[in-house]
């Protein structure tokens, strides 16, 4: 089982000393769990014999953090609902961004450990790991699940952290034309696109959804909000009074270009 390009002893032993279970780390790493031993050998790294036997320490995070809505947990709910990775056999939850600044916010809100898996050839995107069954089964409770994309639903909340949550959604998975006068979500969910297109509907956007098929014949779903006065409408509303960067910067510039035009 050969290690995977990129992997450094380094990046072993970080994984480790974080606390991801061995199983965790034989899938991101490729070796072994005898051969991801040996490297801890190596380095005269300090065994934990409960996170060798499969009951894993946990990384350090607010396991409270989905409890209760708040505008802080409704934006992770729509990054870990688009960019999120939910392990099937472990209690890990991750989350892809290329912007790591993203991840480090996601990080800092969640009180949580900042353990990025490794990077090489095929897995070049920051990715953020926790490991926390608590926080596994709060996701799950949004329909954040193993193989989450054809079936994940939208999620109930309170209307006040509507802006919010779709503020992460785009952040995850929208893309905005460079003219600012068309947004999309894409999503293979039909359930999680007819909730975005009604609450699009109800902030008075012009919306609509399209499907189209993938090269597996499998149906996408685009949901669109045009127009040179909807997409201000839009950004009004799900960037107002934001001051701690809880955004991409890039998509937020492009989304707001067009306000004074609309005015």
């Amino acid at each position: 089982m050969p290690r995977k390009p990129g992997v450094t002893d380094d990046a072993i032993i970080k994984m480790y000393k974080s606390g991801t279970p061995f199983k965790v780390m034989t899938a991101e790493i490729g070796l072994t769990d005898r051969a991801i031993r040996n490297v801890l050998y190596k380095h005269n790294v300090e065994m934990n014999r409960e996170q060798y036997s499969g009951q894993p320490r946990k990384h350090a995070v607010n396991e409270d953090f989905f409890k209760v809505w708040s505008h802080d947990m409704a934006w992770v709910v729509g990054l870990f609902l688009t960019d999120g990775h939910v392990h099937n056999d472990t209690n890990t939850v991750s989350i892809s961004q290329k912007d790591e600044r993203i991840l480090k916010l996601v990080a800092k809100m969640m009180d949580a450990d900042y353990v990025l898996a490794p990077f090489g050839p095929t897995k070049k995107t920051p990715t953020l790991l926790i490991n926390s069954k608590v926080i596994k089964n709060d996701l799950g409770n949004f329909g954040i699940l193993p193989n989450k994309s054809r079936n994940v639903p939208f999620p109930t909340m309170p209307d006040k952290y509507l802006p919010s949550f779709i503020r992460g959604v785009i952040d995850g998975d929208g893309w905005v034309q460079k003219t600012g006068y068309v947004m999309n979500i894409t999503t293979a969910s039909k359930s999680f696109a007819d909730g975005l297109l009604n609450v699009f509907k109800s902030w008075n956007l012009r919306s609509e959804i399209t499907e189209e098929l993938t090269k597996n014949e499998k149906p996408v779903f685009r949901v669109w909000v045009k127009g040179k006065e909807s997409l201000p409408i839009l950004a009004r509303i799900i960037y107002n009074n934001i001051d701690k960067g809880q955004y991409v910067f890039s998509k937020r510039k492009l989304m707001s270009q067009r306000i004074k035009c609309s005015k």
